[in-house]
């Protein structure tokens, strides 16, 4: 698909309006565009976790088995996650592109979010959750900064999902793209945890009553 951007502001929206990419005017607050609006907000999201899993090294005079640590995950287990999470904002721009436009305007060989896309978040997440200790409560977002980034992200897909589900209760949505929007807040949620584990650090369970 070719895409030329060369002027930001169209001033098309002054009013509160905004058009599909099939030339509808709605209102810019309608369950559309909060859905696939929803979803630009999550990509922006995951363009942070991106940036954060970079090595980030604390303090003056690191220990040298810190460097050492971050810069191996940086060159392995660093490199396949971006690669992921990369792979996944692309997914998003393609789900966003199938919202902006409405299912008859719908060019035949746009790109959708397929089965296969959701098969692919669920072998992840079996793969990641089988080093993972069982969970015995629900845990306390945190766990090191990458791991809290994941969180922060996760909560977001929710919304981006339930935005998605207000619109699919008035005009029915494909399955895929409502599965895919399901799993992939379980994904981000395993990934925290891996993060926090990669990391070293213990995860904090929630005590219920606990006030500290």
């Amino acid at each position: 698909m070719s895409i030329i951007i060369n002027r930001v502001y169209t001033k098309v929206g002054d009013q509160g309006t905004s058009r599909l990419a099939g030339g509808q005017e709605v209102d810019k607050d309608a369950a559309r565009l909060e859905a696939y609006g929803t979803i630009d907000e999550l990509n922006a999201f995951l363009g942070v976790l991106v940036e954060a899993s970079w090595p980030v090294i604390g303090g003056v005079n690191p220990p040298a088995g810190a460097i050492a640590a971050l810069n191996a995950f940086a060159e392995g287990d660093g490199t396949v996650l971006r690669s992921k999470l990369v792979r996944i904002q692309n997914e998003l721009f393609d789900l966003g592109g199938e919202l902006a436009v409405l299912p008859e305007d719908r060019h035949e060989k746009q790109i959708l979010i397929s089965e296969a896309d959701v098969l692919r978040l669920e072998a992840e997440i079996d793969a990641a959750n089988e080093a993972l200790p069982t969970l015995r409560s629900f845990i306390l977002p945190g766990g090191g900064v990458l791991s809290a980034h994941f969180h922060v992200v996760r909560t977001v897909c929710r919304r981006a999902e339930r935005r998605l589900v207000t619109l699919h209760r008035a005009e029915a949505q494909r399955g895929e793209a409502l599965r895919y929007l399901n799993r992939l807040s379980d994904w981000l949620f395993v990934m925290g945890r891996k993060a926090s584990a990669d990391a070293g650090r213990a995860e904090l369970l929630w005590k219920p009553g606990e006030r500290g």
